[in-house]
């Protein structure tokens, strides 16, 4: 239920920017659930007519195909070492981007939402290809329509969603019984991978052997709540594997109060209420909760143009602090970078959660790629 709250949180804001609606803050839920709640009842698909992940057209990217897949891109002004041996499983989890009201579950076979994720997976998942051989499913991702709802309908798809997900996990395993893992999700992405922490990796102590870092985008996690029941503890050093991190980006003045106003007294993965107190923030470029200043980014995703067909890597660009459980942006000579027009109200930036960090957190994923080889 809280998940679907927060959910809604985001995806209410995101119509508002979309839509340029800003007068629907005037006139509450009711006309956002009327313009995107699904107009049709909850039809659950045939048995077993998920995607089959055996078949290559339900990854939108898997390792080493020809045309490389979108998680092999790299930015320009990228400067590192030669190409070196992927010796990394890289598990990612897509955020929605199905915006129809035509149904709860997005189609696997539906363009518009799968271009959309070809370009997440493109700029968020690219950040672990140095060493990392990149999973990224094709899922059928509960529409944002469906975090309008309470009911059974909207349970119901985040239940299809995930189960999806899980199936594309047991493959990803199956054909990585014993590379190092790293997990990533933003978003809906970030609400699944939390879900299959809990249910998956909290249960099996080999499995979380293998986990070098799981990263949690744009999702709230709560110290106190979630991650005793997630398997593997939050990240308090940059030297520190098998750990998890989250961050959720504000500029400021930010007004996180949506958020907050569904977090706190939600219930977590322990049974127990959530507080405010409790968020998880990690910042990418000290990989601890940690202040950094703009010069110490290694670099951000600055797009060259509105189609963003490209995009540059800045270093120098971004400053972080956490504060209340949120991870509080600051640009060089006290201006941000122009990312593009989807910031969303009370300077939320969700949807720039990996690129204002794109360097860094591929920085990050490197020392604790050596922390992990150092344990064993």
């Amino acid at each position: 239920m809280c998940a679907r709250r927060f959910l809604f949180v985001i995806f209410f804001v995101t119509l508002l920017v979309a839509a340029g609606g800003f007068a629907l803050f005037q006139f509450g839920g009711s006309v956002l659930r009327k313009q995107a709640l699904p107009t049709v009842p909850y039809e659950a698909p045939p048995p077993a007519s998920g995607p089959d992940y055996v078949q290559v057209e339900n990854w939108l990217n898997l390792p080493d195909t020809v045309p490389p897949g979108p998680a092999e891109w790299t930015p320009k002004g990228l400067t590192e070492d030669a190409e070196r041996a992927r010796s990394v499983a890289v598990f990612y989890i897509h955020p929605t981007t199905y915006l129809q009201r035509d149904r709860w579950n997005a189609l696997i076979g539906h363009r518009e939402s799968q271009d959309r994720a070809a370009l997440f997976v493109r700029s968020q998942a690219s950040a672990f290809n140095a060493v990392g051989r990149i999973y990224a499913p094709r899922y059928r991702q509960a529409a944002f329509g469906a975090f309008l709802d309470t009911g059974e309908n909207a349970t119901k798809a985040l239940d299809l969603a995930y189960s999806d997900v899980a199936r594309a996990f047991d493959r990803f395993l199956a054909q990585e019984p014993d590379a190092p893992i790293v997990l990533a999700g933003h978003s809906q992405g970030g609400l699944h991978l939390t879900r299959l922490l809990h249910e998956r990796i909290a249960r099996n102590p080999a499995l979380q052997r293998r986990i070098v870092a799981a990263y949690i985008g744009g999702w709230p996690v709560s110290t106190v709540t979630d991650v005793p029941a997630m398997g593997l503890p939050a990240c308090l050093r940059p030297d520190q594997a098998r750990c998890l991190l989250s961050w959720q980006s504000f500029s400021e003045p930010a007004n996180t109060d949506l958020i907050t106003g569904v977090f706190e007294g939600s219930t977590g993965f322990n049974g127990q209420k959530r507080r405010r107190e409790g968020m998880l923030c990690v910042n990418p470029v000290t990989g601890s909760s940690e202040p950094s200043t703009p010069a110490q980014s290694l670099g951000t995703l600055i797009p060259v143009d509105t189609a963003l067909s490209d995009a540059d890597l800045v270093p120098g660009a971004v400053g972080a602090r956490c504060e209340g459980g949120f991870l509080l942006i600051s640009g060089a000579d006290d201006k941000l970078p122009e990312l593009g027009p989807y910031v969303l109200p009370g300077n939320n930036y969700h949807v720039y959660d990996y690129a204002l960090f794109w360097g860094d957190i591929r920085r990050d994923f490197a020392r604790r790629l050596a922390a992990f080889r150092s344990a064993q």
